[in-house]
């Protein structure tokens, strides 16, 4: 069977070997994954390429502003001989969502300081991320040493991570870097791995797409179990059934991959249209549920309000949810869209407006019941019947959406890239907004915005929303348009705007 995962790039002189990734052969060890973290700018896949031979930015627009926007990966050789999968993220304050979603699921992190820069503000973000996701063991680097004194940054992280190593370094001059690569070799050493868990597969999907002559392939972290060729596996939520036609673990077939590694398998029975990013693949005993309420235990760095409308994330997806307190620590989370999730799981919580991390903590029930407001998931394809190399565009004009934020693009704009919009759209990631584009999050956003003023204030006026969101009139005014097509708002002979209430709608507004 030929190579069906794009995990990396054709492969560097040294790059790992069919041995080298035969799960405990020699000195290889027990799977696990490692996860980047840091602010943008500070060298992660610089570091990452030094470390690997591999330069994880695959997408031409990545390539080209020098920034990551998806998540790339890795095989990562420690001196010891152990190879460990190796999960790049984006370190851009609007790509957090792409980022959680690449933490969940690692063993052990690699942050990434700049001696430049020092901590800043994604830094201490992704740190929140890594504790609300219980992440506590790994290596902080500080990169561009040859910059700048590296002492003030090294002094920083000690401070924020006393128990991570932290060590300068240089990807320009090589220095430190084996330093970085030994001390990553240390903590694998004792941190616990996935394979020696009892469970059933669960693999949270972060890619799908279709290779000619091979079919529909995913890719994601495997998070317990194994999973070997000829297995029957079920596909939430829509309770599919799929056959393993093939396995494979940094580009290297296998008969059976554990739980702790990257993996990509070869499914037989769903069509690439029926499987979505998010959707999670689970051995037939799995105790995973798709769930419309949970009920967690967290740990908040700020406070959170009764019935406050939050985004929770949790695995390779997200869901805007009303949180509910019922206890010292335990809320219930009443969700939009359902999580894919089991008791004993972490999620992160994160404000819609303006976005931050408030904290995470771990899912205690999870029931399939819907709330009376929860809509399901619509099952549609992010990219229905589109080559790999379509789902790649996709995802760049994606990212490009959502890094404009408030300041939404029109279609003019958009360029060669217009033909990706539909299948965005499809999949519910973009909102047309008059004759612009937005991401769905900044929608989501200025929602949250315009329900939380008039709440408070009993309506919004188009000058109101503009000051709120910090934009000009013309996008204030094109949001306004949109909520009222939506049937969200009302206008009024002033202009002003006030909610429509939905029928069970539990939503504070003034209106009869």
């Amino acid at each position: 069977m030929g190579r069906f995962d794009s995990f990396v790039a054709p492969s560097p002189a040294g790059a790992v070997s069919a041995d080298a990734v035969t799960v405990g052969a020699g000195t290889t060890g027990p799977p696990l994954t490692v996860g980047t973290a840091g602010h943008i700018d500070h060298g992660k896949t610089a570091l990452v390429q030094a470390l690997t031979g591999v330069n994880t930015d695959r997408l031409p627009e990545e390539r080209a502003r020098g920034i990551t926007i998806v998540l790339g990966f890795a095989p990562l050789r420690l001196p010891s001989g152990r190879v460990l999968s190796l999960v790049d993220v984006p370190g851009h304050e609007r790509l957090v969502r792409v980022m959680v979603s690449g933490a969940s699921g690692i063993d052990l992190f690699l942050l990434v300081i700049a001696a430049d820069d020092g901590v800043m503000p994604q830094t201490l973000e992704h740190i929140r991320v890594l504790q609300a996701l219980d992440v506590c063991d790994g290596v902080v680097a500080v990169t561009k040493a040859d910059l700048a004194d590296p002492a003030p940054a090294l002094a920083a992280a000690t401070e924020l991570l006393p128990q991570a190593e932290a060590l300068p370094c240089s990807v320009r001059t090589g220095g430190g870097v084996d330093a970085v690569a030994a001390a990553l070799d240390r903590v694998a050493a004792r941190v616990g791995h996935r394979s020696v868990r009892p469970g059933e597969a669960v693999l949270h999907i972060d890619r799908v797409f279709t290779i000619r002559g091979a079919g529909t392939v995913v890719t994601g972290t495997l998070w317990s179990g194994s999973i070997s060729r000829g297995d029957r596996l079920r596909l939430l939520p829509g309770e599919r059934v799929a056959r393993v036609r093939g396995v494979q673990v940094h580009d290297q077939a296998v008969s059976t991959a554990p739980a702790g590694q990257r993996v990509a398998v070869n499914l037989v029975g769903v069509e690439l249209r029926q499987v979505n990013r998010g959707d999670v693949l689970v051995g037939e005993g799995a105790d995973v549920v798709a769930s419309f309420r949970v009920e967690a235990d967290l740990d908040l760095y700020e406070s959170l309000e009764d019935r406050q409308r939050v985004q929770v994330h949790h695995g390779t997806r997200s869901a805007p949810a009303r949180a509910r307190r019922i206890g010292e620590r335990r809320w219930q989370l009443r969700l939009e869209r359902p999580l894919i999730a089991a008791e004993g799981d972490h999620l992160v919580i994160r404000r819609i407006s303006p976005p931050g991390t408030l904290g995470g903590g771990v899912i205690v029930t999870a029931s399939n019941r819907r709330t009376a407001s929860a809509e399901p998931e619509p099952e549609v394809t992010e990219f229905a019947g589109a080559p790999d190399e379509l789902e790649e565009g996709a995802l760049a004009l994606e990212a490009r959406l959502r890094a404009a934020g408030l300041e939404t693009l029109l279609e003019s704009e958009i360029g060669s890239e217009r033909v990706h919009l539909r299948a965005l759209q499809n999949s519910a990631r973009i909102v047309r907004v008059g004759r612009m584009y937005a991401h769905a999050e900044v929608m989501e956003q200025v929602e949250s915005a315009v329900r939380r003023i008039i709440a408070a204030e009993g309506a919004v006026t188009l000058a109101r929303l503009r000051d709120e969101l910090g934009s000009s009139r013309k996008y204030a005014q094109a949001f306004l348009e949109h909520l009222d097509a939506a049937r969200v708002t009302r206008r009024l002979a002033d202009d002003s705007r006030i909610l429509r209430r939905q029928p069970g709608d539990d939503r504070p507004g003034p209106n009869p």
